[in-house]
Formats: structure tokens, sequence, C-alpha cells
């Protein structure tokens, strides 16, 4: 689904955005770069190298200075695979690159794989989110469905996130959408899949198929280490794809819609966050922060997203963004 198709499944919003932006304004905007989107790659990896770096160093210091940098160690890690999630997302759009194969190919073996995910079938799932946002149609409204809750309530659900539980959950979802017993989903709704005079060996086939680009990244990754004398520091990448991963992601899926009007209109069903530079390193990577920005024109590619935001401030059509404690207080905000 290119531009113009996402943009057919909402006239009103090609006609505000053909308003606000002038024709060069947007051909300025949607321009994609392959080096731009290469860089982004790898320094994510330079990053997650740095972490795996730092902990193998801290290892073997003292454990009062040890535990907080593994600690740390742990929390990049967890930061980095929101960031592969997010640069899969880019691609998704096919915005991270110019070149197709580059978008498809490239971004899936080395971003969306490593940490469980599609590239295609999130593109196919994510697509009917941007036509139908803020709708009972909405691919994605089981993230943001009964918000806001109370503050006890989303404490609980940090707590989860934190002590590994909507990890375990996640993995066991992922092994049954990839067995296919149910439907492939991103959101938290579980939709149990016909069995058509399927038996246990088709469902495990099936597993072993779509687990396999999974199983490779991942056993590449674990070989390097291994090579590098720290097959250990496997078990910080899989500690943080279970307690920092899901918190992160929950506070970014948070910020982006929850809480805000169940309209077709996305200048009012999607929020832009502010973000600073330890929100940018941990819950908005990528510029992910600016939802308003990328909901209104999803063709414009990441490293465009504040200056599509200056813009839309400039002629007062999006308000001074919140924080994110802000957006966590609204959110929490309904009374016990």
């Amino acid at each position: 689904m290119n531009q113009d198709e996402l943009y057919r499944h909402s006239p009103e919003t090609r006609r505000r955005i053909t308003d606000i932006f002038s024709r060069e304004e947007m051909r300025y905007l949607t321009a994609r770069s392959d080096w731009r989107g290469a860089w982004l790659i790898l320094s994510t990896w330079l990053v997650i190298a740095a972490a795996f770096a730092l902990m193998a160093w801290a290892v073997q210091q003292p454990l009062w200075l040890a535990v907080p940098l593994v600690t740390v160690g742990v929390a990049v890690l967890g930061g980095r695979q929101l960031a592969l999630a997010i640069i899969t997302h880019e691609a998704t759009h096919r915005t991270l690159f110019k070149t197709r194969w580059a978008n498809d190919g490239l971004t899936d073996w080395l971003c969306a794989r490593p940490i469980g995910l599609d590239l295609g079938k999130y593109r196919a799932h994510h697509f009917i989110h941007h036509a139908r946002t803020g709708t009972d149609e909405d691919s994605d409204i089981s993230l943001i469905q009964g918000l806001p809750t109370t503050r006890m309530s989303l404490v609980r659900k940090f707590a989860r996130d934190l002590a590994g539980l909507t990890g375990v959950k996640y993995l066991i979802g992922l092994t049954l959408m990839n067995a296919g017993v149910i439907r492939w989903t991103v959101a938290s709704d579980v939709e149990r899949l016909p069995r058509n005079g399927r038996h246990a060996g088709q469902y495990l086939l099936a597993f072993l198929r779509n687990s396999l680009p999974t199983f490779i990244t991942n056993g590449i990754l674990f070989g390097v280490l291994w090579m590098l004398g720290m097959p250990w520091l496997y078990l910080a990448w899989l500690g943080a794809y279970l307690s920092p991963y899901p918190f992160f992601l929950r506070v970014r899926a948070l910020a982006e819609h929850a809480a805000t009007e169940r309209t077709t209109d996305m200048f009012r069903n999607t929020r832009t966050t502010r973000a600073g530079w330890l929100a940018r390193s941990f819950v908005a990577p990528c510029h992910v922060n600016f939802h308003i920005e990328h909901h209104a024109m999803a063709a414009v590619p990441w490293f465009r997203l504040p200056e599509a935001h200056q813009l839309l401030r400039a002629r007062q059509v999006v308000p001074e963004p919140p924080g994110y404690w802000q957006v966590m207080q609204r959110v929490s905000s309904r009374q016990p």
C-alpha cells in the first residue's frame, strides 16, 4: 500500500494534508534516503554491541558496581530492541530506504527477525491500523481499550512488564501464532484460528517454518558472542526481551493513542509526545514520538518527522505536545 492508497482510506485526511502542505513541501518531506536507513540500522547494532561490551567489563568489577552497570546494559538492550521494532515499522511504510529490497529484505533479517517479528505480516496488520485508526476496526484498538485506568492498575501493568510476566506471555503467544493456532497480531487480542482438520505434526511444522528466521538470527547473535568468549551475554539479550522491552513497548503504545478521542480524525485520535534524551533512548527511538505527523502523512521518513512537526506547529494545526510523564498521568487519571 503506497502513500496515495493510504490517503484514499480517509478522504478527510487527504483534504487536510493538501491544505496544510504545498506540493513542494510534501515532495521534500517524503524524500527517502538509503544512507540514512543504513546508518539507522548500523548505529542501532553498534549501541547493542556497546551494551554487551559494558556488561562484559562490568562483571569483572566489584559487585556494588557490576550490578547497576549490568542493569543499565540490559535496559539499553531493551531500548534498542524497541528501536529494531520501530525500524521495522519504518520499513513497513517503505520509508526506511529508497531501495525496495533493502526495506523488505534487509530490514526483515537485520531488525524484525531478531526480535520475533515478521515484516510482511506486520505490514498487513499495521495498514489496517492506519486505515481504521480510532474505530472498532482498528487492528491495534485492544492496546488502548479501557483507558484511562486507575493509577494502581497502570502500576500493576508496569510491574508485570518489569517482572517478565508480559514477556513470557508474549513468547507463548508468538509460539502459538507461528504454529498457526491463533491469528498473527502485535495487539493484545487473541483470535483462535479454525483447526480445519490439522494435526499436531502440521502445527509443529508450521511453527518451525515460521520461527526459523528468528532461530537463525538469534543463533548468529549467540554464535558471535560465543566466539568472543562471552556466550552468557545472550542471556542478557533474552532478559531484556522479557523485561524492559515489554515495558518500553507499553509506554510507547500508550503515548501514541491511549486516552485520545474516538474519532476518525487523526489529529485528535493520535498523540505526539515531547521526548528528551532519556525518552529517545528507551521509549521513543527514531522520532516515533512524532506520531500525529506520522499518521497525517505516513510517507514521511523518520528523519523528517521533526520538521513536519515544526511546520504543523507554526501553522497552529497541532498543540504543544505533552511529555511522557504527563501522558502517563492522563492515562491513569480514572478515580478508583
